[in-house]
């Protein structure tokens, strides 16, 4: 018996013509609300009395603070300060004080006001995974970090609407130093018109940075000092060290009213007490130190409280994450920002050397512990693998399907009338079927979310189309969309001018990474 395919065919062309010319789904990932209600690992009563613990810790074991101008400003505020041995001590009060002045609510000027970002409690801002030294793909292999890797991390990043930041993706190693800011710069100008990231790696090139920025927004003095336009990120050094970069980068960016993110990373069991409860203390007191540091500098600087708080491998000291007491640190971190009012950042990530089930497993796992602690930005919630040291292609993707599912969750659900159904129920009998039912018709093509690099076909079906899995899927999606960027997002003119302030600042030399 001969088959005839012509009505096969015919129906796969049809079904061709009328994905093209489907409605478009409405989604917004760039204004994320967080749905889920918080959860606490500790009762309020131990959490009040960690953070009197943290409080204690700082006024009577005291915080070791390299740079000298920052132990002048806690000094003039009162704190007890012994430049022998560059230890301050801060009295509750002078921090009480800070906490009162430090903004509950941060609106962030991006390069286009639709992409600007607020920074409160409630709200949810991703960013990929960040930091790292080096890069890797399924084709190219793990390499150190490159100027290259840099462009097209910025490049992804951009794409997805999902991620509202650039972070510092990689560190652009075949790029020096003294002239790093600028490449990093040039990348997120040209390639992006998200918030951008500016390292904190000593005064001249912080103030570079904010020129070049500001000369590209077109900005005024008034205009760049009214509103934050860039942020970076600041690292205590566990235990309870801020050292010249970071005291320096506080400084420099609160004088400026740009975000400063301050992040102990602490981890138990290594520069940490090993318990949670223990960890998550040593962190609010280093936390609070810098929060204070910027108010003291400018009252009112926008600053986002932070953690970074997990366990290691005690058999070998390599660092874990997505492990419960990460969730469990996340969770009690949560708990102390909102005792504090302040937007504050979380960071997921995954100890995994590829991308593979560990790798997914320890990040989602990590994220979750995120958003049940109600943070605000979710750093390394993309993309990161072995502890930070990598940032991968593939499972940049990967790990983006996921928060794209939870950006849906987001938008809530709708339960209009129409939405109940009741006409569909009398149109279908019982034992019938709803695939051509008018409400499901009406529906079909913008319903469900439709996944980026799941995929959903029958084991045949999958079989016949070479038996991809999802890492080879991302690796053909990541280089599309590499390969599909704009390389100018940026306004053509103002770019050129950049370029030029760029040429001439390299030629005289560019700028030493120190304070």
């Amino acid at each position: 018996m001969t088959l005839d395919t012509k009505p096969r065919r015919q129906g796969r062309r049809a079904k061709q013509e009328a994905a093209k010319s489907a409605p478009a789904r409405k989604v917004d990932y760039r204004n994320l609300r967080n749905p889920f209600p918080t959860m606490n690992v500790f009762s309020e009563d131990r959490i009040e009395a960690m953070h009197l613990a943290a409080l204690d810790a700082l006024e009577r074991l005291g915080m070791k603070v390299l740079l000298p101008e920052a132990r002048v400003l806690y000094a003039r505020a009162g704190a007890r300060v012994d430049d022998g041995t560059e230890m301050v001590y801060l009295g509750r009060d002078i921090i009480e004080a800070a906490l009162a002045t430090a903004p509950r609510s941060i609106t962030c000027r991006a390069g286009s006001r639709d992409r600007d970002v607020t920074l409160e409690l409630g709200r949810m801002v991703f960013q990929p995974g960040a930091g790292a030294p080096h890069a890797t793909d399924r084709d190219r292999g793990r390499r150190p970090g490159s100027e290259r890797d840099f462009r097209e991390l910025v490049k992804l990043t951009q794409h997805f609407d999902v991620l509202h930041m650039v972070p510092p993706l990689i560190e652009p190693q075949d790029v020096p130093m003294h002239l790093r800011h600028y490449a990093t710069l040039d990348a997120q100008f040209s390639l992006s018109d998200k918030l951008p990231f500016v390292f904190s790696r000593g005064t001249p090139q912080v103030r570079q940075s904010f020129e070049l920025l500001q000369e590209f927004r077109g900005l005024s003095d008034e205009e760049f000092a009214a509103n934050p336009h860039c942020y970076t990120i600041i690292n205590t050094n566990s235990p309870r060290v801020l050292d010249i970069p970071m005291a320096q980068g506080l400084i420099d960016f609160a004088r400026a009213g740009q975000v400063s993110i301050v992040t102990p990373f602490t981890l138990m069991g290594a520069m940490a007490p090993i318990t949670v409860a223990g960890a998550i203390t040593l962190s609010h007191a280093e936390a609070l130190a810098a929060i204070t540091l910027t108010q003291l500098t400018r009252p009112g600087a926008p600053v986002c409280y932070g953690t970074f708080t997990s366990n290691v491998d005690m058999k070998s000291g390599a660092p874990a994450f997505g492990t419960p007491e990460h969730f469990q640190a996340s969770l009690a971190a949560g708990q102390l920002a909102r005792r504090l009012g302040l937007p504050w950042r979380c960071a997921s990530g995954s100890a995994a050397n590829i991308n593979d089930a560990q790798a997914a497993n320890e990040t989602q796992f990590g994220n979750w512990g995120c958003f049940l602690a109600g943070a605000t930005v979710i750093i390394h919630s993309a993309g990161w693998l072995e502890g930070g040291l990598t940032v991968s292609y593939e499972k940049l993707i990967t790990d983006i399907e996921v928060l794209q599912m939870v950006a849906e969750l987001c938008a809530g659900a709708e339960a209009s009338t129409d939405d109940i159904g009741l006409a569909a129920l009398e149109e279908v009998g019982p034992g019938g079927h709803f695939f051509g039912a008018s409400h499901t018709m009406e529906r079909y093509q913008t319903e469900f979310y439709e996944p980026m690099i799941g995929d959903w076909s029958n084991f045949g079906t999958w079989s016949e189309r070479g038996s991809l899995d999802a890492s080879t899927r991302a690796t053909a999606k990541w280089q599309e969309i590499v390969h599909d960027a704009p390389e100018d997002v940026g306004p053509a003119d103002r770019l050129a001018a950049f370029r030029e302030r760029v040429a001439r600042l390299s030629e005289a030399g560019g700028a030493p990474p120190e304070s």
